[in-house]
């Protein structure tokens, strides 16, 4: 019974109590103690610093802030009623246009008359008399005579014409290698012996003497000559006729110009 009695107590000290409901309030006291104690935290400063607004001033920002949307609402609603007139505008000219083009096709469609037509011209038919007697099948000796006549002309006036361009004339530059008989033989006068070589279409160049060894030297001489008249194998004829100086002679170049 004394346990029972003291649990039945307990109860009813808790119940009697306010405390948990009064939490908030406890809390508030001791942010207000702790506040005293340290000095106020950075939000409750920034609640000091703030400056206070007045209902009034409150009471007019909500009211300018209502204006300011019903003002925007409006130019927003004038705007589609300006764009609903045009788009009304445009619909009433395209049905306008179309009653006109029904309207003209059925005119169209019930006066047919209204139809060109095209008028083709006849045909105006040409005879053609076709008289046997005056054709010649094969021809007279007088035609093939005229024919002849006109063909030889023609020839005639072409050879002229070929006959007075000027043709062009193939040239070549040849490079010869004239040797001696050995380090004793006078190149100079080997040299005038070449030279002395003459024929139509035959131009000398200017000459060197190049060492072979042994102090034997050639003389390697250019000269130019025309296709039609001058060939490598008369050249080396000619100057291989000069036994006392000249032993042999070759071709060391040959150009086209």
């Amino acid at each position: 019974m004394p346990k029972q009695s003291t649990k039945m107590s307990g109860v009813q000290c808790l119940a009697t109590e306010n405390i948990w409901f009064d939490k908030r309030c406890y809390d508030e006291a001791e942010k207000c103690f702790y506040e005293g104690a340290n000095g106020p935290t950075s939000q409750a400063k920034t609640a000091l610093l703030q400056p206070k607004v007045s209902p009034q001033k409150r009471r007019h920002r909500n009211s300018s802030s209502h204006a300011g949307g019903d003002q925007e609402l409006v130019s927003r609603m004038k705007s589609m009623e300006l764009e609903n007139h045009t788009l009304h505008k445009v619909v009433e000219e395209m049905r306008a246009a179309l009653q006109k083009l029904e309207s003209r096709v059925v005119v169209l469609e019930k006066s047919p008359a209204a139809v060109t037509c095209v008028k083709v011209a006849p045909v105006k038919q040409v005879k053609v008399e076709n008289d046997d007697d005056d054709i010649d099948l094969f021809g007279s000796d007088e035609d093939d005579e005229e024919a002849e006549r006109i063909k030889q002309e023609r020839i005639d006036s072409y050879a002229a014409k070929k006959s007075k361009k000027p043709t062009l004339i193939a040239k070549s530059s040849i490079l010869l290698d004239v040797k001696p008989w050995d380090d004793e033989t006078d190149m100079g006068k080997l040299e005038e012996c070449v030279r002395s070589v003459q024929m139509d279409g035959l131009l000398w160049g200017a000459g060197k003497l190049v060492p072979v060894g042994y102090g034997i030297k050639k003389l390697q001489i250019n000269c130019v000559v025309e296709d039609d008249k001058v060939g490598t194998d008369i050249l080396e004829e000619e100057i291989t006729k000069f036994e006392d100086y000249i032993q042999s002679v070759d071709v060391a170049a040959f150009n086209k110009i």
